[in-house]
């Protein structure tokens, strides 16, 4: 059972940069799509990002052109890139797998991003 770990979370200005990382347990190289979501304090849960097995990815309007996520399935590990970074981007953000053509999917237990002066 594939159990997922999220890293790189903190504190950072706006307009500065991190890189967050998902590292499972076990091997995603083939039958996951992943995903980073993010839950904001007194928001839903949101879709930030997602990459398909096969290395397709999507993101939320308000995301695009300053975030990317990556995988290196040797590593057992995806990526979220998070460049020009804004207050309103500030939340826990969580890694989930879903084996695909099945129902099966497991979550992280976060790491906090606040965009703070």
């Amino acid at each position: 059972q594939v159990q997922l770990v999220e890293s790189g979370g903190g504190l950072v200005q706006p307009g500065g940069s991190l890189r967050l990382s998902c590292t499972a347990s076990g091997s995603i190289s083939s039958g996951f799509n992943m995903a980073w979501y993010r839950r904001a304090p007194g928001k839903q849960r949101e879709l930030v990002a997602m990459i398909t097995s096969g290395g397709s990815t999507n993101y939320a309007e308000s995301v695009k052109g300053r975030f990317t996520v990556s995988r290196d399935n040797s590593k057992n590990t995806v990526y979220l890139q998070m460049n020009s970074l804004k207050p309103e981007d500030t939340a826990v953000y969580l890694c989930n797998a879903v084996r695909i053509l099945t129902t099966w999917s497991t979550w992280g237990q976060g790491t906090q991003v606040t965009v703070s002066s």
